[in-house]
């Protein structure tokens, strides 16, 4: 039962997701170990994931309410199905822009990453996302409503967050200190980023190298 400075049992926070932010940390670090690709760099990145999955959970999913006053009302999910419809400008660039750094992680834990293959992990993780706030909603009086829009914003943000990869590893310096975070063998080279159908697409004048047959996760 809620007390008087908590009346209505808000589940804290921090609890929740820093344990959860450890548990994303250590599982991408023994990916590292078990591929043999481990590095200081590398490491970064999963400690950057754990971090970003920790804010989302913390941002998208509470606050959620254990002792919310019952109404008697059957309960009736808070979803919007309706693309576009009463949606703000402002929440569209707010959800577009939180799932940039989702794309950019994507593909530099991917050993041959692609437009299709990052979209549909961030397809994944919106849909994943919509259904913890639906099903918070019913079990825990969550607060958040589960939205088409933002689902399609956040499918938008990760393309544009492959997109800004692709155009950093075109540029020579760029593309050469990127590759130092790259979850894949054979770093050193500048990445080749590809096109939808796995193909290296590289600059003009460049070769594309044996090492980017490296095996995807």
């Amino acid at each position: 039962m809620g007390t008087v400075s908590n009346p209505f049992g808000e589940v804290p926070v921090l609890p929740v997701v820093v344990p959860l932010a450890l548990v994303v940390f250590i599982v991408l670090l023994w990916r590292l170990h078990a591929r043999r690709l481990f590095s200081v760099p590398r490491a970064s990145v999963a400690a950057a994931m754990a971090v970003y999955a920790a804010g989302i959970v913390g941002n998208t999913v509470f606050p959620i309410y254990l002792d919310a006053p019952q109404t008697g009302e059957p309960w009736i999910p808070a979803v919007a199905l309706i693309p576009f419809a009463d949606y703000e400008i402002e929440d569209a660039v707010t959800n577009l822009l939180v799932f940039v750094p989702l794309g950019v992680l994507i593909a530099l834990l991917m050993a041959r990453p692609t437009a299709v293959k990052v979209i549909a992990v961030a397809a994944g993780t919106s849909l994943g996302i919509e259904l913890a706030q639906l099903a918070a909603q019913d079990f825990f009086s969550g607060g958040h409503i589960a939205d088409i829009n933002d689902f399609l914003s956040n499918v938008a943000g990760g393309a544009v967050g492959y997109g800004l990869f692709v155009l950093l590893s075109r540029i020579p310096p760029l593309g050469r200190f990127l590759e130092r975070f790259r979850w894949r063998t054979g770093g050193g080279a500048p990445a080749q980023p590809r096109d939808t159908a796995g193909r290296a697409t590289p600059a003009a004048g460049s070769a594309v190298s044996d090492r980017d047959a490296a095996p995807s996760i």
